[in-house]
């Protein structure tokens, strides 16, 4: 028998040894956790609210094989959506349409683009609009002039276009800046 000097010493070695044992070796041996922590529960069309079930009518179809997950994101977006204002849900269904339209060749540009717009600093983001503005106000048969123009250009061109056409400096007081 082994005998302690210090009166606590046994007690200590009795908490470490027990709770050594009382925990599992390795991760396989822990008991798996309950099933509602291992991913959401699935929601049944069936489930939906009316008005959950309208904004996600495009969706009835597969509803029930999406996963848990997604589901119960699309339900979080079909809520946000309801406290759009009206103006607000119509540019968002324009948005929609328009990338609908796309072919996967012009959404992954349009991905690539917006990949890019984020990296971009909050001064070149807002040169960017102010051309983009600028762009906007100029009559159509002079904009599809400019864009034939930045067609034509090589790449590597096209990076300094905007400032060699006079592009960087804010429009006159008109707006109707000529390029």
């Amino acid at each position: 028998m082994i005998r302690f000097r210090h009166p606590l010493l046994p007690l200590l070695f009795a908490a470490l040894f027990g709770s050594a044992l009382s925990t599992p070796v390795s991760a396989q041996d822990a008991p798996p956790p309950p099933a509602t922590q291992l991913q959401p529960l699935a929601h049944p069309w069936s489930s939906l609210t009316p008005a959950e079930r309208e904004m996600l009518a495009p969706l009835r179809e597969k509803w029930d094989a999406l996963a848990p997950r997604r589901q119960a994101h699309l339900i979080e977006r079909a809520g946000h959506w309801a406290t759009l204002p009206p103006a607000r849900r119509e540019e968002i269904r324009q948005h929609i349409a328009r990338w609908q339209q796309m072919t996967p060749a012009e959404r992954k540009q349009a991905r690539e683009n917006m990949r890019k717009f984020r990296q971009l600093t909050p001064q070149q983001r807002e040169h960017l609009h102010a051309t983009f503005e600028r762009f906007q106000q100029l009559p159509p048969a002079q904009r599809e002039k400019l864009i034939r123009e930045w067609r034509a250009l090589p790449p590597a061109e096209r990076l300094h276009w905007d400032e060699r056409r006079g592009h960087d400096r804010p429009p006159p007081d008109g707006g109707d800046n000529q390029p």
